[in-house]
């Protein structure tokens, strides 16, 4: 497995891959930091580090990156991968709910509905933050909800992007504040 360091306007973030394959992408300090990595890791720069840097050099420049421009694998269960692709189709700027997700990933999977709380879950352990933009789910009733990487890193993405956060508030309780 490689790993590097990128700097950002969010703080030191670290990127993981093995092969041709991104793994990860954590903010320094971010619950469940690295989780799926399981094995010791070194330092290096690989073609898929470059290229993702790249991307969140554009990103963090106000453009709007391909996800599909980066190879992505996330390492979890097939219900967490089914949540982390949908995650990959909201667009930049806006925000979704974890019912809608929950709508979309019930639809997927051929069931009648699925409980919100578990999208939340899956979303909660995305181990490749900004680039599966976890940070743009939001609760029904306009919280901003929980954030692995805090709180106040999701609200500054979600205002990098350019949405409208007049609408919604940061939770006076969560696990992710």
């Amino acid at each position: 497995m490689e790993m590097c360091r990128y700097m950002s306007p969010v703080g030191e973030i670290y990127l993981a891959a093995r092969g041709e394959k991104l793994l990860g992408v954590w903010i320094e300090g971010q619950k469940y930091f690295a989780a799926s990595v399981k094995e010791d890791v070194t330092v290096c720069d690989t073609p898929v580090l470059k290229l993702t840097r790249n991307w969140l050099d554009s990103y963090f420049a106000g453009e709007n990156p391909e996800t599909g421009l980066l190879p992505l694998a996330p390492e979890g269960s097939d219900f967490r991968r089914i949540v982390w692709k949908l995650l990959c189709e909201i667009p930049y700027g806006q925000v979704v709910t974890y019912g809608e997700i929950a709508r979309r990933a019930a639809a997927v999977m051929g069931k009648s509905r699925m409980a919100a709380q578990a999208i939340g879950g899956a979303v909660g352990h995305n181990p490749i933050s900004i680039i599966i933009p976890c940070h743009r789910v939001v609760g029904a009733n306009g919280s901003l909800t929980g954030y692995g990487g805090g709180i106040e890193k999701k609200i500054w993405l979600l205002n990098h992007e350019g949405v409208d956060l007049s609408e919604y508030y940061v939770p006076q309780k969560g696990t992710a504040l």
